[in-house]
């Protein structure tokens, strides 16, 4: 449901959107997708994203027809310019390949096209099968583990400054930046700036530019 929402954003904003990697659960939904969206400030718009989502619903996959709750965890990372220095050891990287599978697109064969690549030393990994051909996928698959450690590592550098009067809450179960609730009553709320609307529909059609500029809004009077 997500992954549509995001899709329908991006359509709306006229902004590319590619699948690069795609897990299907083992009985419904989505294991695990990545997908990039190409725009001018795409990050600057979605960076508010990343956290953690709950869902509320009458689950179609309950035969009771009871009332649950789902979570997804989202990340966001920024495409990495040319321009921004970040060497990799070579010998800090394990590249793996295998077949390609699932819904990652109309190139996926049974050939080891898929490659995945592991930096050791944080055991960040990046992976990618939707592209022609093993060598694009490796490109791809290097192209967002770069943009994951740049992150990862100006994360540390942020730690640090705020070692002793950071109150930044990490991401994990129970800390939802997002509900959207579809039962018993229909809302979707942000929960850092309370900023919430009735009109779900809208909202899962990719009208979530509400969410977006209050938060960034809030961001800044933060940091004001």
């Amino acid at each position: 449901m997500l992954l549509r929402m995001y899709k329908c954003w991006a359509a709306n904003s006229k902004y590319g959107f590619q699948i690069i990697d795609y897990l299907p659960g083992e009985v419904a939904g989505i294991k695990s997708v990545t997908i990039e969206i190409s725009g001018d400030y795409a990050y600057g718009y979605l960076k508010g994203e990343a956290g953690i989502h709950r869902l509320v619903r009458i689950s179609p996959f309950n035969a009771q027809g009871k009332r649950q709750t789902s979570f997804v965890s989202i990340f966001i990372y920024p495409v990495i310019d040319d321009d921004i220095d970040l060497e990799l050891n070579p010998s800090e990287l394990k590249i793996d390949t295998y077949k390609a599978g699932g819904a990652g697109g109309q190139h996926v064969n049974t050939t080891d096209s898929a490659v995945r690549i592991t930096h050791i030393p944080t055991n960040i990994t990046a992976q990618c099968q939707n592209e022609r051909s093993q060598i694009q996928n490796r490109e791809k698959a290097m192209e967002i583990l770069k943009a994951k450690l740049y992150m990862h590592f100006e994360a540390e550098k942020e730690k640090e400054k705020q070692k002793l009067e950071s109150t930044k809450t990490e991401i994990g179960w129970g800390n939802q930046i997002r509900s959207y609730v579809f039962h018993p009553y229909q809302m979707v709320k942000d929960h850092r700036t309370n900023h919430e609307t009735g009109q779900i529909g809208n909202v899962m059609d990719g009208d979530i530019n509400g969410f977006i500029n209050t938060f960034l809004r809030h961001s800044v009077g933060n940091n004001g």
